[in-house]
């Protein structure tokens, strides 16, 4: 989003527009966010596909899989904004889709492997946990919405639109 702006000159032309920098990375973090929420829109046709064809017809969990998806746009909510931050950082694309890659590992697996290590086990390792994405995707994934992951999600992303406003201001 952010990296080709950079890199072709376009972002001069953006700047210049009577927007606020944070005003401009929430129009690029909706317009992603959109676009991921219009491709996983195909996916509910398996949903009524399974649904109609289920002996009896129904027989599914409408709850989990609603709250499925719910997680599964808010895990994309958070990728979106660290694609965002990762975008900022940088002018080559390329560069920015391996940063945004490997923070994304790392915000969503790496936090487990960490509490994991022998330092932190039996003593702060639910704390450290707590910190990944994964822990709090688990819960709402098996249809479980509980404020606190709402709460997660919802303030990882302000904390990575809050750095790529910093970041944008920077350069």
């Amino acid at each position: 989003s952010l990296a080709e702006e950079q890199q072709t000159g376009t972002i001069e032309l953006l700047v210049t527009r009577p927007l606020t920098d944070l005003q401009i990375i929430l129009g690029k973090y909706f317009a992603c966010l959109v676009l991921v929420i219009f491709a996983l829109i195909p996916t509910l046709l398996y949903y009524y596909t399974v649904h109609q064809l289920g002996s009896p017809q129904g027989n599914l969990d409408s709850g989990a899989i609603m709250g499925s998806y719910f997680g599964l746009i808010s895990l994309a909510g958070v990728f979106v904004a660290i694609g965002l931050f990762a975008s900022s950082l940088t002018r080559n694309q390329i560069t920015s889709f391996i940063l945004a890659t490997f923070l994304c590992f790392l915000v969503y697996w790496g936090f487990d492997f960490i509490s994991r290590l022998p330092v932190f086990v039996g003593k702060v390792d639910d704390v450290v946990q707590m910190l990944g994405i994964d822990y709090h995707y688990e819960s709402i994934s098996r249809g479980v919405v509980d404020t606190r992951d709402v709460l997660y999600f919802l303030s990882t992303i302000a904390l990575f639109i809050g750095m790529t406003v910093t970041a944008l201001q920077r350069r």
